[in-house]
């Protein structure tokens, strides 16, 4: 398996996977894979890579063996050796079987875009709970990626009796990755037992939790509505960890406010597994905040992506709107226009100078249920009846 630490510049090239399709298709695929590539491309800069080439394979099926057919295979090989790259990064998720067959064929290392997905996670996880988390996910991935560690052993001098040590050096990995997966999924366990204290000690409160895609500006967003000044960078998944603030507003009562980790196209099961206890925020939420970065050329997937994602967690009972930010940022009137014609009840933002910042408190505070509901109890006042 190729996650390495590695901080130096990587040479890579990116690969999107394109299907052949009907003429009436062709447009629209081809705008859509030139987004996804441009994703990315976005995603190989924030791991470190140094982006050298970008293509787009046409195909009309997948190989279950080298997931791109022969002729395929060796264009590309001479392609890698014209460039000097070193990496080959698929947009795809490939079987354990398909990655190793590709590098073999290629002599490069060659990632997928889940491996991708957690080595950016592991670059950014801060604290205990996240990294935790990531490395879970991590060892889930390589667990089934160790074969070919010791397949080179079986066709050197010797065959059978080096075999046999790759072979036994394999079982005995295994058994370590399990026991460490078996350690981690225990730790997260505690960690999930201690979230449910802290949720259950704010169960009087009302709490709305901030959804959206990666580099959405929550974090901005989330430093404007409580006056918290939470780690904020340009750059995919910053934010890992769900933090919890209090709504800075006057009067009671106390609202709380959960920035939570941002969302992909197609994030790695793996992931989304491992980061369940951080996840439960949003299901613990009363009211689910879906913030989209109206400037992006992508919101359209974005929106749909968020949607597509809060189905899988089974919230979309819990009542939600939309909130489209960095509207400073927006020059073409019309999107502003077409938005707030198809999405009514939403509230468009600037987390960076605050503008609609008023107006989307007072959406916050209208959703509530009945002020008395997150009253603590000792707070109302008994009338005397005698």
């Amino acid at each position: 398996m190729y996650l390495t630490d590695n901080k130096n510049k990587r040479n890579a090239i990116l690969v999107e996977l394109c299907w052949n399709s009907s003429s009436k298709k062709q447009a629209w695929d081809r705008h859509f894979n030139d987004e996804s590539l441009e994703e990315l491309t976005g995603l190989a800069k924030t791991a470190g890579y140094d982006v050298i080439k970008k293509i787009s394979i046409r195909s009309n099926k997948v190989n279950p063996r080298s997931f791109l057919g022969k002729g395929k295979i060796d264009e590309f090989k001479n392609l890698v050796e014209q460039c000097q790259a070193d990496w080959v990064v698929f947009n795809e998720d490939l079987t354990p079987s398909q990655n190793r067959n590709i590098e073999n064929s290629l002599k490069c290392n060659v990632i997928d875009r889940c491996a991708l997905i957690i080595e950016i996670f592991a670059k950014h996880a801060r604290t205990r709970e996240a990294k935790t988390q990531v490395e879970l996910a991590r060892l889930n991935y390589m667990l089934p990626r160790l074969t070919g560690q010791w397949s080179h052993l079986s066709r050197q001098r010797g065959g059978i009796g080096l075999r046999e040590v790759g072979e036994k050096q394999l079982e005995i990995d295994r058994r370590l990755i399990q026991k460490k997966i078996f350690k981690l999924k225990k730790e997260l366990e505690s960690i999930d037992k201690e979230r449910k204290i802290q949720r259950k000690n704010r169960s009087n409160l009302f709490k709305a939790a901030l959804v959206g895609y990666t580099n959405a500006g929550k974090s901005t967003l989330m430093n404007s509505l409580t006056g918290s000044i939470l780690l904020v960078e340009n750059k995919l998944f910053a934010t890992l960890d769900s933090t919890v603030r209090t709504l800075k507003t006057a009067g009671r009562p106390k609202i709380l406010i959960a920035d939570t980790v941002g969302l992909i196209d197609k994030l790695p099961h793996s992931l989304v597994a491992s980061f369940k206890s951080t996840l439960d925020e949003i299901r613990y939420a009363n009211l689910i905040i879906k913030v989209v970065d109206i400037t992006h050329q992508s919101f359209d997937k974005h929106i749909s992506t968020t949607q597509k994602v809060l189905q899988e967690l089974g919230v979309c009972d819990i009542p939600s709107f939309w909130v489209f930010n960095k509207i400073d940022l927006l020059r073409e009137e019309e999107i502003l226009a077409n938005l707030k014609s198809r999405h009514p009840d939403s509230i468009f933002v600037s987390g960076k100078n605050s503008s609609g910042i008023n107006l989307l408190k007072e959406k916050i505070k209208s959703s509530m249920a009945p002020i008395s509901q997150y009253l603590p109890a000792q707070s109302c006042v008994k009338i005397r009846t005698d």
